[in-house]
């Protein structure tokens, strides 16, 4: 399978990691002596079931590597149209792809084996798309001080992993549902007129259980999709705060050190 890194984004004035990247890209913070991103690329490197990356908001000459064969794209603005632009080039040098694994530049953790996890837990079946999810359990067993926000199921206490696979014609050939979901992103009005206001409601009062809901977002948006209970914390440990930082610094230069 393929795979499509986003490491867009340059933190601003005022956000949290400003004073790390002072106008760099935040895919290349210094983690444990290597950029974030260089540890993602390493982690796809390793990875027996990724034939070849795309890594959409870098240029070729920010000095991270990969050991598959590997291209960049510009930066498109947010991390849904990096997707989108991945999946474009992807068809450019795979007309024949079909799933991709899409991953994130701030999960500096991962190693190839979670890489290989996810992807082989998408063989069984052939759904549009396949959603990480880490339970609070595993998150806070692994990293109990990561202050991680989670979605309070009827059933369960969930994060989400950044760490996915689509279905790559669904972002090609139905650009309308793409179109609604980038809209709706970050307006909870426009979300529910996506779940349907039900939804939202059995969700606010915590009545929704996560098969369910996923359920009535598939039918909504006429796809199919499946969650996976990744055992894997690292996949959902993103960095958007320095605390977050500061603790992935610490565990991947014991992991350096070990």
């Amino acid at each position: 399978m393929d795979a499509i890194v986003t490491a867009g984004g340059i933190p601003m004035p005022g956000e949290p990691l400003y004073e790390y990247t002072n106008g760099s890209p935040k895919a290349l913070l210094d983690i444990a002596g290597k950029p974030m991103i260089q540890w993602v690329l390493d982690a796809l490197g390793e990875a027996e079931t990724v034939k070849r990356v795309i890594v959409v908001g870098l240029l070729e000459d920010s000095g991270v590597t990969c050991p598959k064969p590997t291209t960049f794209v510009p930066g498109q603005g947010g991390m849904l149209q990096n997707v989108r632009a991945g999946v474009q080039k992807l068809f450019d040098l795979n007309p024949e792809a079909h799933h991709v694994l899409t991953v994130s530049s701030d999960i500096p953790a991962i190693t190839g084996e979670m890489v290989d996890w996810t992807v082989n837990a998408c063989q069984e079946t052939d759904h549009d798309l396949y959603y990480n999810v880490i339970t609070r359990q595993v998150m806070e067993s692994r990293y109990p001080n990561s202050n991680r926000s989670y979605i309070h199921l009827k059933d369960a206490e969930v994060c989400g992993g950044d760490m996915n696979v689509i279905n790559a014609r669904m972002v090609t050939a139905n650009e309308e549902i793409w179109d609604r979901i980038l809209e709706a992103r970050k307006n909870v009005f426009k979300q529910a007129s996506l779940i349907g206001f039900s939804t939202l409601l059995l969700l606010l009062v915590r009545q929704l259980n996560l098969e369910s809901g996923i359920k009535r977002v598939s039918d909504r948006l006429e796809i199919t999709g499946k969650v996976l209970f990744s055992p894997y914390a690292e996949i959902g440990m993103d960095i958007d705060k320095p605390h977050q930082l500061e603790i992935l610094r610490k565990d991947l230069a014991q992991r350096v050190r070990a």
